[in-house]
Order: structure tokens, then sequence, then C-alpha cells
């Protein structure tokens, strides 16, 4: 959402843009916060069409009902068929100095593959109530929320990390360049010192001669 985080905006952008450049269809991107907007709003043909126009501020106050909107507007896009796939792209959060670009299936959701399930390696039958399919109905919709929500959390650990991280680096730096400044500084003061005192020792030198 901010900058003073080293390379944590241009690694996601440059992931969207070689997907895009690699995937050979047609593209929409939906960017989520202030430097992702500024990268993409500029080419208009990547603007999805019937979201808010407020999705860059959603870091400003990241919560489950911001993360929530975004997730029911991206499924209702795909159920009227204005999609055939939706990705997330996002900064994984490893730990305060690593944050690895991620790009994760959102829609549509993969079958799971399975083997033998149950000891006699026959299927086993659940009982639902009220019943499997309102179960499903319920359940999906609810997990792509926590999805989306997890990766916006998992990026802004990762920006506040990279962030504390370029600081570091930042304040590392500034100190090493104080130090040799202040040893030029030394140097040159020295040299001048030096100087003066060779001049008046000259110019006495001169009056005694």
């Amino acid at each position: 959402n901010r900058g003073l985080c080293g390379g944590f905006n241009n690694n996601i952008i440059k992931q969207v843009n070689n997907a895009i450049k690699q995937g050979g269809a047609e593209y929409h991107v939906l960017p989520l916060g202030k430097k992702a907007n500024d990268a993409f709003k500029k080419d208009a043909s990547l603007a999805p069409q019937g979201f808010g126009e407020d999705t860059w501020k959603i870091f400003d106050d990241l919560n489950f009902d911001a993360a929530q909107e975004v997730a029911e507007a991206i499924m209702e896009q795909f159920r009227a068929g204005t999609y055939d796939a939706v990705k997330i792209v996002y900064n994984k959060f490893v730990n305060a100095a690593i944050q690895e670009p991620t790009m994760e299936d959102y829609l549509p959701l993969e079958p799971l593959e399975t083997g033998e399930e149950g000891p006699s390696g026959v299927d086993i039958e659940y009982i639902f109530e009220p019943n499997q399919a309102e179960i499903v109905e319920r359940i999906i919709p609810n997990s792509l929320k926590v999805q989306l929500y997890k990766g916006l959390l998992d990026s802004h650990a990762a920006e506040h990390g990279a962030r504390m991280t370029a600081m570091h680096q930042a304040t590392e730096n500034g100190g090493e360049l104080l130090r040799e400044l202040r040893i030029s500084y030394n140097k040159a003061r020295q040299a001048a010192i030096t100087t003066e005192i060779l001049e008046i020792v000259a110019g006495s030198e001169a009056l005694d001669a």
C-alpha cells in the first residue's frame, strides 16, 4: 500500500506482468492496494468491470468484511461467466526478511484427487444434515472468502516485514556512510592542520634566514 519496502511491490507487479505475457489469453487485473492500482491503472484494457472503485484502499483498514465484499464480487462475476478462471497473486509471508511472490488458483475449484478411502478401500458414505448440497453451498463461498482474506493478511504482514528489513538495511547503510564521511572529514581536517603547520614553520625559517 506504501513504498519504502524494497522490491516488495515490484516483485508482485513483475509476476503479474509475466503471467499475462505467458498466458496467451485475455486478462483483467483487480489491483488491491495503492501501489498495485498505480501500476495497472495506466492500461485500461486490464481494468475489470463490476468492482468498487475503493479496492485500492483495502489495506487502510484491512478486515474480513472488506475481503468478503471483494470475494463476493469476484464470485458473482465468475458465476455470470465473465471470467473462465481467477487467480490471486500476493507476497506470501515467510519471515520478516523473506516474502515469496505467490500465485494461487482461486476459481474454478479443482476436485481433490482421492485414493482408497477407508480400511477396506471402498468409498465411505457420510451423512450430512440438513443435506450435502446445502452444506456445500454454504462452505465453498465461505472458504473462498477466507482464502482471499488469508492472502491479504499474508501480503499485509509481508509488507511490514519487507519495510522493516528495508529500513534496517537503510539505517545500516546510512551509518556506514556516516562513518566514511567522518573518516574523510578527519583526514581533510588533519591534512589542513598539517599544511598550516608546514606553512608556519616555513615562514618562521624564512624570517630567521
